[in-house]
């Protein structure tokens, strides 16, 4: 039963992530967001020091941070609040696969590793037993 529950609940991740899955396939889908965002809704950066209560260099500082990939989820938070936004995020598989997709290749990779290590065995155990024989 756990299993069914499982790729259930794959499935639904799947399903709700895909636009994530779209914007994943770009080489730095999300790089310089809060910067895009701020200007595309023509907010000037004194207006969101104003609400988040610092100094606009602090808005800079966040939009730097979120470039070098240093920012803390919560100070992306914060300033999409300032910007009347909402900061949602994803982890998807690279190259735009499923999760369904990246767990059956994960699967059939352990697969063979099984095969391979079982006729790998079964090699040695051959080369011994001819070792063995000639050897006796």
């Amino acid at each position: 039963m756990q299993e069914k529950e499982r790729m259930f609940a794959l499935k639904r991740l799947d399903k709700e992530m895909r636009f994530y899955r779209w914007a994943g396939r770009e080489k730095n889908p999300t790089n310089g967001l809060l910067r895009a965002v701020r200007q595309a809704l023509h907010i000037p950066a004194e207006e969101i020091a104003q609400k988040m209560k610092m100094n606009r260099s602090g808005v800079f500082d966040y939009e730097t941070r979120e470039l070098k990939n240093s920012i803390t989820l919560k100070s992306m938070s914060r300033m999409a609040e300032a910007m009347g936004c909402k900061m949602v995020y994803g982890i998807v598989p690279e190259g735009g696969k499923t999760l369904e997709e990246l767990v059956e290749a994960k699967l059939w990779a352990e697969l063979l590793a099984k095969r391979t290590v079982r006729r790998l065995s079964r090699d040695a155990a051959s080369r011994q037993d001819r070792e063995a024989a000639g050897g006796a």
